[in-house]
């Protein structure tokens, strides 16, 4: 065993230790599912960036870089700006709803706005999409050791997975609070300090600039090859951070409106500030080791091979803390909407509080090993896995959250229409075109979905007269 797998394992078993430490003070599904709504705007700010700064992140961002240029920045500024519109417009709205009714997941407000129904189609399509996304994160640790040690990719998943899923699962939202902290100063701490290193071996940004061995469109802030790329970015993943669920549900449990807009806000311009990072990262491996072929490799590689061992073990360290930070993020959304939304408001209504903490802690489990093994036999790569849950997220889930909070008279029906439209149109386009140009299924899965949302409220109206 090397230095650099050791320190990786034991840092592992550290967030694995702290956050079960932390877990003693789990009490009910108040405190596993919103923390007893009592963080304060840094702990939001904190665990907001813990679930954002994952492997798509930095590792599919670098990577996206080193293929692509400094467009890659829309990786996480398109985060960035949707964590804006989820501070401003849509967090607070839905913090004093949360707090007036009670809802511990985006699913309770979706049946108090619609009904059952609409809330368990969602609900299962979402399980789905933030399967492929826990998957893909879990990938990250993959190429990690893959390139550290040599390691298969399933040693690297059941690595990474092992420590999210055992914390998690214990804690909840009280445990990932806790645990972000950590992972924060170690993400800021190892990127801020390598990141100097790597330019200046590579020969500043000027030297960058004119390399001639770089593409055209390198240095083109506009850049898009298609749907996962460039400015595009913004119409596949934008949305999903305005209405994620495990985002949401992480708002609801802040002690304020104040502290919802503060911590959110506080994110949002936090993501667009780190944005840059992998953009120069993915630069400086592109001038350093212009020969790597598989894009999730190239961040790994650049730590190892660019930097001395010590810097090398602490960037590692912070590309790992990604993975983990955004995987409870995911266990946190997969085990609190089969709890509360699917366990105690279909399966068994009269479930005591003690039942639903159980059934969240079983999904955590169960949601760990199920995202494990898609990660091993089916996930190719980490944007493909991305791309899945932000369709999803897009097609069926943000309009029917908007129009709920916004359009006083929505309609299970309308929520039902937006739904089928945007599903349905989404897979037409994924599955029937190129997706060159206009034919950007996330694009026109979400105009779909508000086409549906409003033609059935137009028929309703038209119906009333």
């Amino acid at each position: 065993m090397n230095i650099y797998v050791a320190l990786l394992i034991g840092y592992s078993a550290a967030l694995t230790a702290l956050g079960l430490w932390i877990a003693r003070r789990v009490r009910g599904p108040a405190d596993f599912f919103v923390a007893g709504r009592k963080l304060t705007w840094p702990y939001i700010a904190a665990t907001m960036l813990a679930a954002n700064i994952g492997a798509g992140a930095t590792v599919g961002a670098t990577g996206l870089a080193y293929q692509e240029g400094v467009s890659a920045w829309f990786w996480n500024g398109s985060a960035g700006t949707g964590s804006l519109l989820l501070a401003t417009l849509v967090g607070p709205r839905i913090w004093r709803l949360a707090a007036d009714r009670g809802y511990l997941t985006v699913g309770d407000f979706l049946d108090d706005r619609y009904g059952r129904s609409v809330r368990v189609i969602i609900t299962s399509l979402i399980w789905v999409g933030a399967l492929f996304i826990l998957a893909s994160q879990l990938l990250l640790g993959a190429a990690v050791f893959s390139v550290v040690a040599g390691l298969p990719k399933w040693a690297g998943v059941l690595i990474g997975g092992a420590a999210m899923t055992g914390y998690f699962s214990a804690g909840g939202l009280l445990s990932s609070v806790g645990v972000s902290a950590v992972q924060l100063i170690v993400k800021f701490t190892g990127f801020a300090i390598a990141i100097p290193i790597l330019m200046h071996a590579a020969g500043g940004m000027d030297a960058i600039a004119q390399n001639p061995a770089l593409p055209a469109t390198f240095l083109d802030p506009l850049f898009s090859t298609g749907a996962n790329s460039g400015f595009t970015l913004l119409l596949l993943s934008g949305p999903n951070f305005i209405v994620s669920p495990g985002l949401i549900q992480k708002a609801y449990g802040a002690e304020s409106t104040g502290a919802v807009r503060l911590g959110v806000g506080a994110n949002a311009i936090a993501l667009m500030i780190f944005a840059f990072l992998p953009v120069f990262l993915g630069l400086t491996a592109r001038v350093l080791f212009p020969g790597i072929d598989e894009r999730d490799l190239v961040l790994p590689t650049l730590l190892l091979h660019g930097l001395p061992v010590w810097l090398g073990a602490l960037a590692l360290a912070a590309v790992f803390s990604a993975e983990v930070g955004a995987c409870e993020a995911i266990l946190f959304m997969l085990s609190t909407s089969l709890s509360q939304d699917l366990y105690k408001r279909v399966v068994n209504p009269s479930a005591t509080p003690a039942q639903v903490l159980t059934v969240a802690r079983v999904a955590a489990f169960v949601g760990g090993i199920s995202g494990m093994l898609l990660a091993i036999f089916v996930v190719g790569e980490i944007i493909a896995g991305l791309s899945v849950f932000y369709s999803i997220i897009g097609a069926a889930l943000f309009v029917p959250v908007i129009g709920g909070l916004f359009v006083r008279g929505a309609t299970t029906r309308d929520a039902l229409a937006a739904i089928v439209a945007g599903m349905s149109v989404f897979l037409a386009v994924q599955y029937g075109t190129d997706h060159k140009g206009w034919f950007n299924p996330n694009l026109w899965g979400i105009v779909a979905s508000a086409a549906g949302f409003f033609v059935s409220q137009l028929i309703g109206r038209m119906q009333a007269r």
